[in-house]
């Protein structure tokens, strides 16, 4: 591992500068109100700044703002109710009821609206405690107001001063994980591999990926005053960014049949050679995601060009002394290989020249636009209706609001029957841990209780050794700073973070009481675990197996759709470009859902995983067939004008078919199976005619015949091995979900 990369990739990353940005705006006005001794009387100032900080994601600036300010006026309604009415017990159990249910259904809106939904409870629980309770209300409702009025002005100003420094991080730690994904993809080069483990890696990547790519995609589109200002900086980010999901594109379509090659080729370095080539191309991709990422030009040193071409001369002198009638095949794999190589170091030199923020590049803003226009993401629905259709118990959003309010419902009354002296962590806890899903929630629970006791260890820890106020400050502000870095990074770091600088602060406000505290706050948070799991496990749980098939009935369809645009350019018929993306773009997504189902089935108890091999078997080998239909696609855009022919109709039926039984199985329609055809198609007759009269120019002699049709074959075999590859996945699809079927009945 190279370390000093890492500690830059950390110093530059989005996660550090959130965590920077919410400690300053919670202790800023906690330090100066301290130097006036008003911190007691008006703590809700820095804890109304912390509470908005959290609803602070990244995404344009209009939706920051709207945002922030719907979270300032409910936390500050929040606060008026319960300030009237917290030493009525019944009434405050009557607002768990409303508020649970409310704010926990708020996330049928999105991530945004959700993270508003969970801070207008956390500012609930805060208030509901009699411990914090205050004689003018109408006063602590103003101060939690000014507070988030304080940090929505300190984000836009920041936000002034650097208005492309969130692209520019989240643009960079996207290219940085395409490079992880193409380390990935050349360690199947690798005489030494774990093919299943490689596979995990690809989906987890590709998930990682297809986040970044939609949060980019709403950064950029939606927030139209960065794309349309005059600045070549904004239009070269869009170019890059669009550069960025064709590579991504490019290096998924290089799926090949690796044991076909080890095979054939182990014995020779070739394979080696086009390892550590991509693995060369992988870091060099690295370096440009980190500049970006910093905000710095990336010097190309054209080192990668230079290996290329040493890759090519292996390539071309392997070639020369092995190539025969019967190695045909092999070669042609070994060739497109090479182009597909020739073709990443070709995008990556762009990206790094876009990099240089050179004025010279961003004359294509048209082009950029349209293709933006072409992926425009859809509005965000706020109607009521959709609020209304989730009063549901099959509403995964509904179960999870029952389970938050009866869990907190729980922890309220047990803070009530018993002497804990901060029975609202209770709540707190609850709120936090609990998760639509039981993986997350299990995750959390675990990550929270050991970020706690590791959090108070480390506070005594402090506590007791140091003396000195202002070391013990300078900690604080650590902890905090790394409880917010981490906190979506690594829960139980963020956990530990938090729990340490919530007793560090306890110090300065009540020194005496801090083994009290620090006896609570275990206490507390150890109840809170467990009200949190119970719930989760016994109450209305949704796991996983039982929310997947529609998922998988959505990427059947979308990859039938992306299968269907690609193969009508070999068939006459012209190649629609935007059509392909639009396809792509549904299918990727329905395929990322899809993983990330499964990789929560994953963590559930094993008695909640029926027919997971299968599923396992389904989802990996649903990554190879979108990277093969994502090759296809490549061929289609380039060679389709010149070999279309209706000879591809029936490869393209029989792949069709084979989605269409899927889609059936799914939908739970009793249909007979296709019946597997084995016959010679034309296109494959023709192929083998290609086949014989190249072996007849080889054994001629390239100075006797000239070699007129070795790029038709070459091509021809690539487009029909894929069509090949795309049937043998879909036919494999049809026999797990077969037995899935049958295991259900």
């Amino acid at each position: 591992m190279d370390y000093t990369r890492e500690f830059r990739k950390f110093i530059s990353s989005q996660y550090l500068y959130a965590g920077v940005r919410i400690t300053a705006g919670a202790i800023i006005p906690a330090v100066v109100l301290n130097h006036y001794e008003l911190l007691t009387t008006m703590m809700a100032i820095p804890l109304g700044a912390l509470v908005v900080s959290i609803t602070d994601m990244p995404g344009p600036l209009q939706h920051r703002r709207n945002g922030m300010l719907v979270s300032i006026l409910l936390n500050c309604i929040v606060v008026l109710i319960v300030g009237f009415t917290r030493q009525f017990p019944w009434m405050v159990g009557l607002e768990i009821v409303l508020f649970g249910m409310l704010f926990s259904l708020a996330g049928v809106y999105g991530n945004r609206a959700n993270s508003i939904g969970l801070i207008a409870l956390l500012v609930f629980i805060f208030n509901v405690d009699s411990h914090l309770a205050s004689t003018n209300i109408w006063r602590d409702a103003a101060w939690f107001t000014v507070g988030g009025v304080w940090y929505a002005l300190l984000s836009f100003f920041l936000h002034t001063l650097r208005p492309y420094r969130p692209i520019q991080q989240l643009l960079g730690e996207s290219l940085m994980e395409i490079a992880g994904y193409l380390r990935v993809k050349a360690a199947f080069y690798d005489v030494e591999r774990d093919n299943e483990h490689l596979y995990k890696e690809l989906m987890r990547h590709q998930v990682a990926i297809h986040l970044h790519h939609e949060e980019l995609h709403e950064m950029l589109f939606k927030a139209r005053r960065v794309i349309a200002e005059s600045t070549s900086k904004s239009r070269i980010l869009m170019m890059m960014y669009l550069d960025s999901i064709d590579l991504f594109e490019r290096i998924m379509t290089t799926q090949q049949e690796y044991e076909a090659l080890h095979e054939e080729f182990d014995d020779t370095e070739i394979l080696k050679t086009y390892h550590q080539m991509i693995l060369l191309a992988s870091d060099e991709l690295q370096k440009i995601g980190l500049s970006v990422q910093e905000g710095l030009p990336y010097r190309d040193d054209h080192s990668l060009e230079e290996v290329y071409k040493e890759t090519s001369d292996a390539y071309f002198a392997l070639r020369d002394k092995e190539l025969g009638p019967h190695t045909i095949e092999g070669f042609i794999k070994l060739r497109h290989i090479l182009y597909s190589i020739e073709d990443l170091v070709e995008r990556i030199a762009v990206l790094a020249h876009y990099s240089t923020y050179d004025r010279n590049i961003s004359k294509n803003k048209e082009v950029g636009e349209r293709r933006l226009k072409e992926q425009a993401p859809a509005d965000q629905e706020y109607s009521i209706k959709l609020l209304v259709d989730n009063l549901s118990l099959q509403s995964s959003h509904f179960r999870h609001a029952v389970r938050v309010t009866l869990a907190m419902m729980i922890g309220y009354i047990i803070s009530l029957l018993y002497p804990l002296g901060h029975g609202y962590w209770i709540l707190l806890t609850i709120v936090t841990i609990l998760k639509p899903a039981y993986s997350i929630t299990r995750q959390r629970n675990i990550h929270r209780l050991a970020g706690t006791l590791i959090g108070a260890a480390f506070s005594f820890g402090v506590l007791f050794f140091i003396k000195d106020n202002t070391a013990i400050f300078v900690l604080l502000l650590v902890s905090m700073i790394v409880s917010y870095t981490y906190i979506k990074l690594n829960y139980l770091v963020g956990s530990i973070g938090i729990t340490a600088y919530v007793i560090l602060s306890f110090h300065f406000m009540n020194p005496g009481g801090l083994a009290t505290v620090l006896q609570d706050r275990i206490i507390d948070t150890g109840i809170g675990s467990l009200i949190a799991w119970l719930v989760s496990k016994f109450v209305l749980p949704l796991w996983e197996h039982e929310q997947i098939d529609p998922f998988i009935l959505k990427f059947i369809q979308t990859s039938r759709h992306y299968f269907n645009v690609v193969s009508t350019a070999f068939t006459s018929q012209s190649a629609d470009k935007a059509g392909y993306r639009g396809a792509r773009k549904e299918a990727f997504v329905a395929l990322a859902n899809m993983s990330d189902h499964f990789h929560r089935m994953l963590s559930e108890p094993k008695n909640k995983q029926p027919g997971l091999s299968h599923y396992h078997q389904f989802v990996a080998t649903s990554h190879l067939l979108a990277s093969h239909i994502a090759s296809l696609s490549y061929y289609a855009e380039r060679s389709a004008p010149q070999y279309a022919s209706p000879d591809f109709l029936p490869l393209i039926k029989q792949v069709d078919d084979q989605f269409r039984v899927s889609q059936n199985l799914m939908e739970h329609q009793a249909l007979p199976l296709v019946e597997q055809k084995t016959g010679d198609y034309p296109i494959r007759a023709r192929l083998q005619q290609l086949f014989e009269q190249r072996r007849q120019e080889i054994q001629a002699g390239p100075g006797n015949v000239q070699q007129s049709v070795r790029k038709t074959l070459s091509d021809l075999k690539a487009i029909t091995d894929q069509f090949q590859l795309i049937y043998s996945i879909t036919a494999e699809h049809v026999r797990i979900l077969g037995k899935l079927k049958k295991e259900e009945s």
